[in-house]
């Protein structure tokens, strides 16, 4: 095998692999502590004012917080149910500026100043808002787990239909729909009910609707 100043090429091929690798390394190694730096020196917490069921609520928060454990951890407002963590489920869903959102899948620091509503601001037990009243009398829940966002979900719902927002299923874009089984069990689909109390919420939903199904 021919040979460079007593340097095989199996030798030389080697060293210049070694050399790369440790080169690459100690730039990411670089890469990492400075991006490491910059998070230590960003601020970590912010303040913000949100209106919670009428109340304004100022808080410092860590930016990572998100709305659903701001109001369950930060505020005391349990009634909001984390469930799967990652809006699968439905289970955190409020009403957020008139809007139904999962609130777990919202950071709570960019809702300053906004409005958002919980299953704890809709009624009381002393004083029922018509859909919980609704749920009690059709049996639309079963362990309860998911009720606090089916029955957020569902007023919000409600107001989409009658603000002529379509949904898959929709017939018209233009036309209103109407507050069908069809119509509410794909708009209330985000919503899962483990238990499988589908048929008995949507006849709940139906009465607050006003409309046989």
């Amino acid at each position: 095998m021919a040979e460079t100043h007593g340097v095989d090429r199996r030798q030389l091929v080697i060293g210049t692999s070694v050399a790369a690798i440790s080169y690459s390394a100690g730039w990411k190694r670089a890469e990492a502590e400075a991006a490491t730096e910059a998070l230590q020196e960003a601020p970590s917490t912010a303040s913000v004012n949100i209106n919670v069921n009428g109340t304004v609520r100022a808080l410092n928060l860590d930016t990572r917080t998100t709305l659903l454990d701001a109001l369950r951890e930060h505020i005391g407002l349990t009634g909001t149910k984390k469930g799967c963590d990652h809006g699968q489920c439905g289970a955190c869903t409020v009403i957020l500026n008139g809007r139904r959102v999962n609130s777990c899948l919202t950071l709570a620091v960019i809702h300053d100043g906004d409005e958002v509503t919980t299953i704890e601001g809709l009624g009381t037990p002393a004083k029922l808002h018509p859909m919980q009243a609704a749920f009690i009398k059709h049996d639309g829940y079963q362990c309860g787990y998911c009720t606090s966002g089916q029955i957020c979900s569902s007023v919000a719902m409600l107001t989409e239909l009658k603000t002529g927002a379509p949904s898959h299923v929709s017939s018209s874009l233009v036309d209103p729909a109407k507050p069908t089984r069809r119509e509410m069990s794909e708009r209330m689909s985000g919503n899962i009910c483990r238990c499988g109390a589908y048929s008995n919420i949507v006849e709940a939903i139906a009465e607050v609707a006003g409309v046989e199904i």
